[in-house]
């Protein structure tokens, strides 16, 4: 099953690196923020960081 992901990446040179990169970044702030009790201002935070 992994020949078509190699063929994807060699027509396209495209990865998901970008979107791994940016969920280890919510992860590592949600890490930061254990115990959140408002999820609005939670998700308000993590737009004006990561937008």
């Amino acid at each position: 099953m992994t020949l078509p992901l190699s063929l994807a990446f060699s027509d396209n040179r495209s990865t998901n690196a970008s979107a791994e990169s940016f969920n280890a970044k919510i992860k590592a702030f949600r890490a930061q923020f254990r115990g959140v009790t408002n999820i609005e201002f939670f998700l308000f935070r993590l737009s004006k960081i990561y937008a």
